[in-house]
Parts: C-alpha cells; structure tokens; sequence
C-alpha cells in the first residue's frame, strides 16, 4: 500500500510539472506574437465618396467624416487625417507598416477644391487617390514630411528632459 500511494503522489508532481511546463511554453509562445498598434485617423475611399468636390464645404466635411488633429499651415489651410498601423514584435523595433495621408484642400469660400490619399513606400511619397478641380494640392514637401515624422515625436526631446 505503501508503494501504491508513493507512486500516485509521484505521478501527480509528475503531471503537474507537465501542465506547468506547458502553460509557461504557451505564455512564452503568446510573448512572442506581433501585436499591431494603430494610430490616428484616415477616412477610406468609401467614406470619401460622399465629399463632392467643388460643392461640399468646410461643415459638410465635419459632418461627414469629422473634423482632423491637423490642419494646414498653406493660405486656404487644407485639413490632413493622418493614420499609421505599427507592428510590435518582441524585443525587435516597432515597424511601421502602413502609413495614410488624406488631404482635402479648401478654396477662400471654404470649399473643398482637391481630395488626395498619400502613402509613404520605400520612404516615397506615393499619391494613391485623387480627385481635383484645378491644380494638384500645393505643399508637397509638407505631406512629406507629415508623413515622414509621424511616429517620431518624441516627448522628451520636446520639454528638453
């Protein structure tokens, strides 16, 4: 009988062992999934159907697809959603993998003359969409660098800490 309970003790260390061996393989495995941040806001082209170029304003504009974190610092100041997907992968840099740019420039009246989707590829500005009524948007290098330093504000740098 001895023997018996001395083996049923041992098998049940044994068996515990095994499960804890597993759910910290398992933990350790989930540690390592990339995670994906994202960041900002970028109407899609769906959303940007609804904005007719030449008739819709400044407040049609809020009122479809909301007012952007960035406004332009050109004459007519045109509005800029800025959106990013980070990818986050263990001990590895955070990457990003996806980087938007909408523009939607205005006329003195307020309404909307030009909607552009930029793309950041291979470090070039890339224009994936756009619909005009004259001129392309004015201040390309500003979207470049939109673009470009998204992601890389840092804080401290800023207060001097």
């Amino acid at each position: 009988m001895a023997k018996l309970h001395y083996g049923i003790k041992n098998w049940g260390i044994r068996n515990w062992l095994r499960r804890s061996l597993t759910v910290s393989l398992l933990l350790v495995l989930a540690g390592c999934a990339a995670t994906f941040a994202n960041h900002g806001y970028a109407p899609t082209d769906t959303e940007l159907e609804d904005i007719i170029v030449g008739v819709d304003s400044r407040n049609s504009v809020e009122e479809t697809i909301g007012r952007p974190s960035s406004t332009g610092v050109l004459r007519e100041g045109g509005w800029y959603y800025v959106s990013s997907r980070v990818k986050n992968f263990a001990y590895r840099r955070p990457e990003v993998i996806d980087r938007q740019l909408v523009a939607i420039s205005f006329d003195k009246r307020g309404i909307v003359t030009n909607i552009e989707r930029f793309t950041l590829e291979n470090g070039r500005v890339i224009t994936l969409n756009r619909r005009i009524t004259k001129t392309g948007i004015k201040g390309v290098s500003f979207i470049q660098q939109m673009l470009g330093n998204v992601g890389r504000f840092n804080l401290e740098d800023a207060v001097g800490g």
